[in-house]
C-alpha cells in the first residue's frame, strides 16, 4: 500500500480525491450496515421477532453512550485535520491525547448508572411486555463492551482525519464480519439466544479495539503521543466539546426519538409495529449507506482546506459532494420503493410484520433523493469548526420537525401519520439545509476568496 499523507488533502484533485476518501468510508459503513442487517436477520430467523423489537428498545441506549466516543472522535478530528493544514502538529497531538482521556472518563461514567437502572431504563425505552426480558438480558451483556465500542468511535474518525481512510475502513470490518461469526456460533451452535447475540457484538467490540489500538501503536499512525499530551488542556476540550456536542446532540435526539417512536407504536400496534419500525430503522442504517460515505470522506477534505486557506477546493469539495451522493440517494430511493416486501421477508416469517412493515418502508424513504442536501450541509459547518450552525442543522431533521410531527400527526391519521412524519421533516431539514450552505458559500466562501 503506498503511503498516505494528510498533506494529499489539500494537492490531489477533488473529485478523485472524494473517491478515494469516501469508496473506503462507504465499504466501511457498508460491511457495518450488514452486520446490522444480518445480525438482525439472524435474531429474527433464529430467535423470533420479539428478539428483534427487543435489540431496537437496547439500541438508543448503548449508542448513545457509545456515541460519547463518536462525538469526541469528530469533533476532536475537526481540529486534527485543520492543525495539520496549518503544520500545528502538536496542537493536534494535544487534541487526540485529550479525545482518549475524554472517552475513558465519560463513557465509564455512564455505563455505571445505565447498569445500575437497568429496570427503569428498559420500559422508558419501550422494552414493554414480552419485549421486556430479551431486552434486559441483551441490555446488560453489551453495556459492558460500549466503552470499547466510544474507543473505537472515536479512533476511527482520527484515522480518517489522519488521510488514512482505508485504515479506517478496515477498523469497521473487522468487527463486523467478527459479529457475524460469533452470531454464528453463539446463536446457531451454540444455542445461547439473545445471550449468545449479546456476547457475539460486545465480542465485536473488542475486535474492533486491538485493530484501533494497533494502527496508532504502529508506524502508520503520525500522531504519536508521550504521557504529557494525556492531560485535559481547558482551551482544546471546549473546542471538542462545542464540535462533538453537535454529534452528541443528534445521537440524543435519536435515542429520544427511539423513546417516543417505541411507545407511541405500541400504544397504537403493539408488538408488531414496534418490531417493524426496527426493521426499517435497520434499512435507514444500511440503505444510506454511500451518501453516509460520501459524508465521511467529505469532512477531513473541507476541513483541510479550510484550515490551509483553500477556499476555492471547499466550494468544489461542496459541490462534488453534493452531486455523488444526491446521485446514489436517488438510486437507493428507486430500489427500496420496488422491493419492499421483499427486504421485509429476509427479516422475519411474522405475517403480521410482512403486512405492515412494506407500507412504512415506503413512507420512510420517500424524500431520501433530497436527503444528502441536509447531511452534506450540516457537515460542512462541523468540518469548518461552526460549531452553532452546525447543531442547529443537524436538530432540525429529527428534532425541531420530526419529534413534534409523531406527537400531531397521529392524531389525525393514527400508526400512518407516525411514518408520514418521516419525509415531512425531511423535506422540512433539508430547505433549512440549502438555505443556510447557500448563504455560506456566498457571504463568506465567495467573499473571502475575493
Amino acid at each position: 500500500m503506498a503511503k498516505v499523507s494528510s498533506q494529499d488533502l489539500g494537492t490531489e484533485p477533488i473529485g478523485k480525491l472524494l473517491i478515494k476518501q469516501a469508496v473506503p468510508a462507504s465499504i466501511g459503513i457498508l460491511v457495518m450496515s450488514l452486520n446490522i442487517l444480518v445480525d438482525t436477520i439472524f435474531v429474527g430467523q433464529w430467535i423470533g421477532s420479539t428478539a428483534i423489537a427487543a435489540i431496537n428498545v437496547v439500541l438508543p441506549v448503548s449508542f448513545f453512550i457509545a456515541a460519547l466516543g463518536m462525538s469526541i472522535g469528530i469533533g476532536g478530528s475537526s481540529i486534527i485535520s485543520r492543525a495539520l493544514g496549518a503544520n500545528n502538529e502538536t496542537k493536534a497531538l494535544q487534541t487526540f491525547g485529550n479525545q482518549i482521556t475524554l472517552t475513558l472518563l465519560l463513557t465509564i461514567s455512564l455505563v455505571i448508572p445505565g447498569l445500575y437502572f437497568i429496570n427503569d431504563i428498559i420500559p422508558a425505552f419501550g422494552g414493554k411486555g414480552n419485549i421486556f426480558e430479551p431486552a434486559k438480558i441483551y441490555y446488560k451483556i453489551v453495556l459492558y463492551g460500549v466503552p470499547f465500542l466510544a474507543f473505537c468511535m472515536m479512533g476511527n474518525t482520527v484515522i480518517r482525519a489522519e488521510g488514512k481512510p482505508k485504515f479506517a475502513m478496515y477498523a469497521m470490518m473487522i468487527p463486523s464480519i467478527g459479529n457475524l461469526i460469533l452470531d454464528y456460533i453463539f446463536i446457531n451452535l451454540l444455542d445461547l439466544g439473545m445471550e449468545g447475540a449479546a456476547w457475539a457484538t460486545t465480542g465485536s467490540y473488542l475486535l474492533c479495539f486491538g485493530f484501533i489500538l494497533w494502527f496508532f501503536l504502529s508506524k502508520n499512525s503520525e500522531l504519536k503521543l508521550t504521557n504529557c499530551y494525556f492531560k485535559l488542556r481547558l482551551p482544546i476540550v471546549k473546542e471538542i466539546g462545542s464540535l462533538g456536542f453537535v454529534t452528541l446532540s443528534r445521537q440524543a435526539v435519536v435515542s429520544i426519538t427511539y423513546l417516543f417512536m417505541n411507545n407511541i407504536l405500541f400504544d397504537l400496534g403493539g408488538e408488531t409495529s414496534v418490531t417493524a419500525y426496527a426493521i426499517v430503522g435497520r434499512m435507514l442504517m444500511f440503505a444510506l449507506f454511500p451518501v453516509y460515505g460520501i459524508t465521511q470522506g467529505f469532512l477531513p477534505i473541507a476541513g483541510f482546506n479550510y484550515g490551509a486557506q483553500h477556499y476555492d477546493r471547499v466550494k468544489k469539495t461542496i459541490a462534488t459532494a453534493l452531486k455523488y451522493a444526491i446521485g446514489l440517494a436517488a438510486l437507493v430511493f428507486v430500489i427500496l420503493m420496488i422491493f419492499p416486501e421483499v427486504i421485509t421477508k429476509l427479516f422475519t416469517s411474522d405475517v403480521d410484520v410482512i403486512k405492515e412493515t412494506p407500507s412504512a418502508m415506503r413512507w420512510v424513504f420517500a424524500a431520501t433523493p433530497i436527503i444528502a442536501i441536509q447531511l452534506i450541509g450540516a457537515a460542512y459547518f462541523q468540518a469548518v469548526g461552526k460549531a452553532i450552525p452546525a447543531l442547529l442543522l443537524t436538530l432540525t431533521r429529527q428534532g425541531i420537525f420530526f419529534i413534534p410531527l409523531i406527537f400531531i400527526l397521529p392524531k389525525f391519521y393514527g400508526e400512518l401519520g407516525v411514518w408520514m412524519s418521516f419525509p415531512i421533516a425531511d423535506v422540512l431539514s433539508t430547505i433549512v439545509t440549502a438555505f443556510f450552505l447557500h448563504r455560506e458559500v456566498k457571504l463568506k466562501l465567495n467573499k473571502t476568496m475575493a
